[in-house]
């Protein structure tokens, strides 16, 4: 049922759209609150329909790649997938990624622009199955008329990629007729200047490059985190070895001071005995020399008498 709304706005929940700027300028913030609140999140099944395993993995790499990148190089940008957007008066879509400068990165459940204070800078469309004529004619068409600065389709069927751009004199005047022109690859790669990245196809995945280094998606980044654990697992096992190595060397050296130790003092032992006896058989020498000199004068004395 349409409901008549402040400032003129009608809302069809056939068709939701937001309102035009006009209609919002005359807004209220809390009518403007309860716009946003009534413009669904969900995206019905034909604008977003499903296109099996390989449109779901390719947004998803695209997407892990570019978050986890951006994250690290704390930029700010938004990134999503699939989400509705609302531009003013127009069908509500869902590209299958989105990128939006200088915004801040936190949750949403929905893009609108003149809430947002600024549109879409960049869209990737993944076709794999269903209507060619949608992403490459009527996409091209709107994305350029809605003032986006980049579009890229990466058709995942025929292993192509296709990259447009607008012109700086279109993009900086709304009130020019917007046209795209296409983006001439450089040794096959597409240079964006939203992302500040270059695309190309690496057999049946669409890359993302910095200068010279592809951006890891999650699965790769797994896969290289997995190895670096397994060398660092197998570097302590190693270090593991060595300090056990190590401790029984140094417990055997121990053991071998010890008995170094143990066999000094029985040197010194057999040292202090060896004086011992020594000074017993000059005490027993001397004592038996003094018994022999007192029989020598009692012999002596017996004589004399």
């Amino acid at each position: 049922m349409v409901q008549a709304l402040p400032a003129g706005y009608l809302f069809d929940p056939a068709d939701p759209r937001a309102p035009t700027s006009e209609q919002w300028a005359r807004m209220t913030p809390a009518e403007r609150a309860r716009i946003v609140d009534m413009l669904p999140a969900e995206v019905p099944l034909e604008l977003m329909p499903p296109e099996g395993d390989a449109h779901r993995k390719a947004k998803r790499d695209a997407l892990d790649a570019l978050d986890g990148f951006f994250r690290r190089t704390a930029r700010k940008i938004y990134l999503s997938s699939e989400l509705a957007v609302f531009y003013p008066g127009e069908p509500r879509f869902a590209p299958d990624l989105l990128a939006v400068v200088d915004v801040e990165p936190h949750e949403r459940m929905r893009w609108v622009v003149d809430h947002e204070g600024k549109g879409l800078d960049l869209v990737i469309e993944v076709h794999v199955a269903g209507s060619r004529t949608k992403d490459h004619q009527l996409n091209v068409d709107r994305y350029a008329r809605l003032g986006i600065r980049e579009y890229f389709l990466f058709d995942r069927a025929r292993l192509r990629l296709h990259a447009y751009r607008l012109p700086a004199a279109q993009e900086s005047d709304p009130s020019r007729p917007r046209a795209y022109q296409r983006i001439v690859p450089q040794a096959g790669r597409f240079a964006s200047e939203v992302l500040g990245l270059d695309l190309l196809l690496d057999g049946t995945r669409l890359r993302f490059f910095a200068g010279n280094a592809p951006l890891e998606d999650a699965d790769e980044m797994i896969a290289r985190l997995g190895g670096m654990l397994d060398q660092v697992i197998s570097h302590q096992e190693e270090a593991q070895r060595v300090a056990e190595e190590l401790a029984a060397e140094l417990d055997r050296e121990r053991r071998l001071r010890e008995e170094e130790q143990r066999l000094r003092e029985e040197e010194q032992r057999l040292r202090e005995e060896e004086q011992r006896l020594r000074e017993e058989e000059q005490r027993l020498r001397e004592e038996t020399e003094r018994q022999l000199e007192q029989a020598r004068a009692e012999i002596e004395r017996l004589k004399a008498r």
